[in-house]
């Protein structure tokens, strides 16, 4: 199997050899420059196909092709969100102003609050790899795990639930984290010069939610629910499979940090490129996270270039992902649950730390019934 071999001699939590620096030069200048006729051009292609994929599932109407249509339109739906997550970034253009009103649109038709969010992202890129003050899918400590009841381990760590988590990851954030929602401006995510931002997106983002109302008692709640219901959670699970991906790999141990052995350049190679077959193209080569992690600013177009210049440097801290063996990214679906299985909590002592296995959650994980089984025989005694 090619992508992801185990070195047993390789440390990857060790320091590497090289810095920031070296990396960053080993890109070629022509993958910073930003473009903002050709971003707008992905936006046309995906608007273009969502229009087209609703009226076409509109004019048919038929059972057999809605499950389809509902795949198309949430994988659509992404790609929207990965556009918008460019311009958080400013990848997508010089310019602040055009990158705040596309992302405002594209993150608002899919309900994602822009402002709120990218401020939030910026500190997951800020602090990638950190066991404490990462903001993505950081993971528990073993202290913090033992604490939480089983409902709560059973919707991190049982599938389906962590795929339907993103929605309320904005308004509460995830245990371990100061309760905060991405909606309110006085929340502790933000800064007093933040606030504005975040008040505006939230405005966009309830003239969204006021417009669908509209829409339910136009055109009906059961049509709207096929059209934009049912693919929007498919969007979310998109988001919630990808970026849970691009941070964990029970294939091989991946270090997180904290104290003196933290700094931006080794928290960042902790991310894993992913190969999402068919899809690499239609989410804009999202796979690619190694590079974008450690520079978001290289707009999406570049970043598989920029990865090929950089791999001499990075040697062994890059691994190279599993190819799909077909369009379909199946493989993906098994690294998935097996990081579920075995990737619990991480120990409380130690700056350079990796994740450790329940035993006993890693029976029954994979299987809801087992673990709601569990959570009510614990509070019958």
């Amino acid at each position: 199997m090619k992508g992801f071999e185990e070195d047993e001699e390789f440390d990857r939590g060790a320091p590497p050899p090289f810095k920031l620096a070296d990396v960053r030069e080993a890109i070629p200048k022509h993958c910073w420059v930003k473009d903002p006729w050709r971003s707008m051009s992905y936006v046309l292609r995906d608007v273009s196909v969502i229009v087209l994929l609703a009226v076409v599932a509109a004019r048919f109407d038929n059972w057999f092709a809605w499950p389809v249509y509902w795949v198309a339109q949430g994988t659509m739906f992404w790609a929207l969100f990965v556009l918008g997550h460019d311009c958080g970034h400013g990848s997508f253009s010089d310019s602040r102003w055009l990158n705040n009103l596309v992302g405002h649109v594209l993150h608002s038709f899919i309900l994602v609050p822009y402002h709120g969010w990218r401020i939030s992202h910026r500190t997951h890129h800020s602090n990638h790899g950190h066991v404490e003050n990462d903001e993505s899918w950081h993971p528990w400590t073993e202290k913090l795990y033992k604490s939480l009841d089983k409902m709560t381990i059973m919707l991190r760590f049982t599938a389906p639930f962590p795929l339907l988590a993103y929605p309320f990851y904005l308004w509460w954030r995830e245990p371990g984290k100061t309760r905060g929602s991405h909606f309110n401006p006085n929340s502790e995510l933000f800064g007093p010069q933040e606030r504005h931002d975040v008040v505006t997106s939230t405005v966009c983002w309830l003239a969204m939610a006021v417009l669908l109302v509209a829409l339910c008692f136009t055109v009906g709640a059961v049509p709207l629910l096929k059209l934009y219901g049912v693919p929007y959670w498919v969007f979310v699970t998109w988001i919630d499979f990808v970026t849970y991906l691009h941070h964990h790999g029970y294939e091989e141990r991946l270090p997180w940090y904290r104290g003196k052995e933290w700094n931006y350049l080794r928290g960042g190679l902790t991310t894993i490129d992913r190969d999402y077959g068919m899809f690499n193209n239609i989410h804009h080569d999202i796979g690619t996270h190694v590079v974008h992690h450690l520079f978001p600013q290289i707009p999406h177009y570049h970043l598989i270039e920029a990865t090929k210049a950089v791999k001499p440097i990075l040697g062994k801290y890059y691994k190279e992902p599993r190819r799909s063996a077909g369009p379909i990214p199946f493989h993906l679906f098994r690294s998935y649950i097996n990081s579920l299985k075995h990737n619990h909590f991480v120990s409380e002592k130690g700056d350079v730390v990796y994740y450790e296995t329940d035993p006993h959650l890693a029976k029954i994980s994979i299987n809801p019934k087992s673990l709601i089984s569990e959570f009510f025989s614990s509070h019958q005694k």
